[in-house]
């Protein structure tokens, strides 16, 4: 892939915004209360089914080459081991940012416990996998090779991710508390790129019942932070007849999103979401894109016929 001059520098500022270890390296996604598990893994087995999802995010179109694009694709689902409730799950996650690819693969387990009284599930769970970092650098507009901070060549690393997270939820709310490379895990070995940080979040969201009700009120609210600094995601969806919705998502001094779905009648839900910039990354782009694709389902257990024992064949 070649960059032209007129993307050069502000492909510098993305590579050091990768590589340096800021606050967000985890991707930020509009959809994400339909897809909890790419950043909790207390999620696993809440919905008492078998829960998968897709989104993927076009970010900043029209930018150029390079531009960033990102795809998670997460299944989870109910385990009874020795009768102990639990939930399983995995977790795809690439990530591609102008020279580089990312490809993050993790398991989750997660204990769940009920709770009676409160119609409630609690679920308290670990994560594991490996992040392999690539990179494959092409300059042809920047004489980058006194930088020993900007990479040369090409390379990659594989590395141990870590995560933990809990899971609370009703039928009528959800709360959650995670943090993602837990183990700060490495990135590169050659380029002067650290670790990544420890991704801190908080998550929420309820629903409301308008009268008769056709209509519902969802807010739902994301906090993440390394503990330097923050960012703070506020979304309100309307559904009608929990089959359609939208809504409005705004993250503070950075984007505001609109974002509109529909579920069809053998439960698919499909989702759309346009973010546009507010920071001076607008000037160079279209906006964002992201899609959702989920689907939830229960393995069903055929019962064996039953037989009949009569005397005639006796």
């Amino acid at each position: 892939m070649k960059i032209t001059l007129k993307h050069t520098t502000l492909f510098v500022f993305l590579i050091f915004t990768a590589l340096r270890a800021l606050p967000q390296q985890d991707p930020q996604f509009n959809q994400i209360m339909f897809n909890p598990m790419s950043i909790n893994p207390g999620y696993a087995g809440s919905l008492n089914m078998i829960g998968t999802g897709i989104i993927n995010k076009l970010q900043w179109v029209g930018f150029g080459d390079g531009a960033p694009v990102t795809t998670n694709v997460s299944i989870n689902g109910p385990i009874a081991p020795f009768g102990f409730k639990s939930g399983i799950g995995l977790s795809i996650l690439n990530d591609k940012l102008g020279f580089d690819n990312d490809l993050g693969i993790s398991f989750s387990y997660a204990a769940r416990f009920k709770f009676k009284l409160t119609n409630s599930s609690l679920g308290i769970g670990i994560s594991g996998g490996f992040i392999n970092n690539s990179i494959n650098p092409t300059w042809n507009a920047l004489n980058s090779g006194t930088d020993p901070s900007i990479p040369q060549k090409k390379e990659s690393s594989i590395n141990l991710d870590l995560g933990f997270g809990l899971y609370y939820n009703t039928d009528y709310m959800f709360f959650g508390a995670s943090v993602t490379h837990l183990n700060e895990t490495k990135m590169y070995k050659s380029v002067e790129a650290g670790r990544y940080t420890r991704q801190y979040y908080l998550t929420g969201g309820y629903i409301v019942d308008f009268p008769g009700n056709s209509l519902q009120f969802e807010p739902s609210v994301v906090m993440t932070t390394d503990l330097s600094s923050s960012r703070f995601s506020f979304t309100s969806l309307i559904k009608y007849n929990k089959k359609i919705w939208g809504g409005v998502s705004y993250r503070i001094d950075e984007a505001i999103t609109g974002i509109i779905g529909f579920e069809l009648f053998n439960g698919i839900k499909f989702g759309y979401a346009y973010e546009f910039s507010l920071g001076q990354i607008s000037k160079y782009n279209d906006g964002s894109h992201e899609f959702m694709l989920a689907y939830n389902f229960q393995l069903k257990k055929e019962k064996p016929p039953q037989q009949y024992k009569s005397i005639r064949f006796l």
